[in-house]
């Protein structure tokens, strides 16, 4: 496998860029990604076989259900630092490693189930405080400590709808490989 090959594995849909503009058309239809996601995700792996869900994506890469966990996890933490960045001036995010939080048990060997139930929730909350944000809210930041970089959530909410279809991307592409229905 050529490091092409790899990096087409890695970013099925290509890395995340933010836009120049973020109309409101841009928006809405981000946070419909965003809303839609929970069905979009159960569709593709609720039929899935046990076997199958824990095959990795790629090389050295996550199994489909330590993908989808993964996106719970990743999600909450969106809502939580949207929350936080609505009710406290440019505060400083928690940070956690996601690499280490993949291999914990639950990652590994939980059901499904339970987090598609939850995403289930989670988006509807998070689809719902952002369709109704106001223009001053949507300019609120957080900063990650990673990099002290200064996050709006207006971008937010363009990288975690890319983050959804990014990993959906890596369950359908190894669906396709595999041939799986």
């Amino acid at each position: 496998m050529t490091e092409l090959d790899l990096e087409k594995l890695k970013y099925p849909i290509e890395k995340f860029i933010a836009p120049n503009d973020y109309s409101v058309t841009y928006l809405s239809e981000k946070i419909e990604e965003i809303e839609s996601f929970p069905k979009r995700l159960e569709n593709e792996t609720l039929h899935l076989t046990d076997e199958q869900l824990d095959t990795p994506y790629r090389p050295d890469g996550w199994t489909v259900r330590q993908v989808i966990h993964h996106c719970a996890e990743s999600h909450m933490n969106c809502y939580i630092r949207i929350k936080w960045a609505l009710t406290e001036n440019n505060p400083v995010i928690k940070a956690y490693d996601e690499v280490l939080w993949s291999e914990l048990n639950d990652n590994l060997t939980m059901p499904i189930q339970p987090t598609l139930d939850l995403l289930k929730g989670l988006h509807f909350r998070l689809a719902y405080i952002m369709k109704n944000l106001s223009e001053s809210d949507l300019e609120k930041t957080f900063v990650h400590p990673s990099d002290n970089s200064e996050n709006k959530i207006k971008k937010i909410i363009g990288s975690y709808a890319w983050h959804g279809n990014h990993h959906l991307a890596h369950i359908t592409s190894l669906k396709k490989y595999k041939n799986w229905n």
